[in-house]
């Protein structure tokens, strides 16, 4: 619903998304109880940015997922591949977040190809001699 409301922004469609699910319970195989909840999700908030915000899917959804978390580490740990809800579940995690560890990977780019990255904590692009640091205390 995200990318879809996303995409009717940009493309100026005014979609209603309560209406896109009300249409889709009635046309399709997807005629699930679940989007009338979707339907009603933003008949009370009409300019809703995500389902995930809507005070009753968050409190499910936080209610829920600590069950989420161990049926993906269960699967995991069992070799059973489950990248939907491994993905909705990592999703999840970085929509509720303030900050992201995209500092990681700009560490990684740095370490592989002195690419550089930015700090939280001061202003500017820094670069850091990796192979150095590791000589230095052995690893």
């Amino acid at each position: 619903m995200n990318l879809i409301r996303a995409k009717s922004i940009e493309k100026g469609w005014d979609l209603k998304l309560g209406e896109l699910a009300r249409i889709w319970k009635g046309g399709c195989i997807i005629r699930a109880v679940f989007l009338d909840r979707i339907k009603k999700a933003y008949d009370r908030n009409p300019e809703l940015s995500n389902l995930l915000v809507d005070p009753e899917f968050a409190k499910e959804i936080v209610d829920r997922q600590s069950a989420w978390r161990r049926v993906v580490c269960l699967a995991i740990n069992s070799g059973i591949s489950t990248p939907g809800m491994s993905a909705s579940l990592a999703y999840f995690d970085t929509y509720r977040r303030g900050r992201l560890p995209a500092n990681l990977v700009q560490a990684q780019r740095d370490y592989f190809g002195a690419h550089t990255y930015e700090r939280t904590d001061i202003p500017g692009s820094f670069h850091t001699e990796w192979f150095k640091i590791a000589k230095q205390l052995k690893i």
